[in-house]
């Protein structure tokens, strides 16, 4: 892989929007260097017959079936509730009307 040049970091820098001094120019041409030296290393690892994968370990769904189970009626869920409307809690208005 070619090596980057401070161009190519000042060009990356503009797309970005980022306004770098010219010291910060040099230093991110190494920091990127070594990041796409990363890369590269990665990339020959990968090898056809390891299935791309979002974690590495086998992630297994832990939730529950979702059943219908006797619970709260509304008169016992509202029984302690300071203020009902409706057969809802009532709370104040913290927004006004816009």
């Amino acid at each position: 892989m070619p090596a980057l040049s401070r161009d190519d970091v000042a060009h990356l820098a503009g797309l970005a929007r980022i306004d770098l001094s010219d010291a910060e120019l040099d230093t991110m041409v190494g920091e990127l260097g070594v990041i796409l030296e990363s890369v590269a290393k990665v990339q020959e690892v990968a090898a056809d017959e390891v299935p791309p994968m979002s974690h590495p370990l086998p992630l297994a769904n832990v939730t529950r079936p979702d059943e219908v189970r006797p619970s709260l009626t509304a008169e016992q869920a509202l029984a302690g509730a300071p203020a009902v409307e409706e057969q809802r809690f009532s709370v104040p208005r913290i927004l006004a009307e816009d």
